[in-house]
């Protein structure tokens, strides 16, 4: 080869023109081999990236070395295959720690039914007919029988909380809760209370609260 002779540097990205006798060693800029993968191109040494191949192939060089007429590996890498997604496992919490579970919603991992508090549902406006003296009087006496374990631990009911709770403990600002009702709609799932709606269930169950007050162990109708 003639001395001063002109050659075409072959690496990726650069493909300038230069001579044996002017080749310093920061004189190319190059990228290795490419990742091809659902339609996007990546440079595997630098992760630029594009959807156009053409724009792809002008992405700026990250490698800087000798010109060479020595062509390089130009095989795509193709991503590697994630595995198969196992099926989940049912989980190890106990029914009773479960948070989905103690405030009536569906849970999977315990094949519990949801409540009917879980969306909002619209019922017919009837008058309840008056009661005598005789139904208050025998409802008063009901009432009164109802006996309270001041130290018995008991599970809040309140959607939000879910706490166990002890009856002497319970206060006015004890409990942190959504009013609600919630609302699942569009698959989007939140509280009509704070007006905050979130797509995946496990987010929808870690909005914060937004009421305080008293624990309530009975069942929300």
């Amino acid at each position: 080869m003639e001395k001063g002779t002109k050659l075409r540097c072959q690496r990726i990205g650069c493909e300038a023109m230069f001579t044996e006798d002017d080749n310093p060693e920061d004189s190319c800029r190059y990228h290795d081999a490419p990742i091809f993968h659902d339609g996007m191109k990546e440079w595997s040494c630098c992760k630029q990236r594009n959807h156009d191949f053409s724009l792809f192939l002008t992405l700026p060089g990250c490698k800087v070395g000798k010109h060479t007429t020595e062509k390089p590996l130009t095989t795509a890498v193709k991503k590697p295959t994630p595995p198969p997604v196992a099926a989940k496992a049912k989980t190890d919490v106990p029914k009773i720690d479960c948070s989905r579970c103690r405030q009536g919603f569906f849970c999977s991992d315990h094949d519990s039914q949801p409540s009917s508090m879980n969306a909002q549902t619209l019922k017919p406006c009837v008058t309840p007919p008056e009661k005598s003296n005789e139904d208050v009087n025998k409802s008063s006496t009901v009432s009164a029988k109802r006996v309270i374990d001041l130290n018995a631990p008991q599970t809040c009911r309140n959607k939000g909380c879910g706490k166990t709770f002890k009856e002497k403990d319970n206060h006015a600002e004890a409990c942190e809760y959504h009013p609600g009702p919630a609302v699942f709609h569009d698959r989007l799932r939140g509280w009509k209370c704070c007006d905050i709606h979130v797509k995946e269930f496990d987010e929808f169950m870690n909005i914060p609260p937004c009421t305080k007050g008293w624990h309530n162990a009975d069942p929300v109708s």
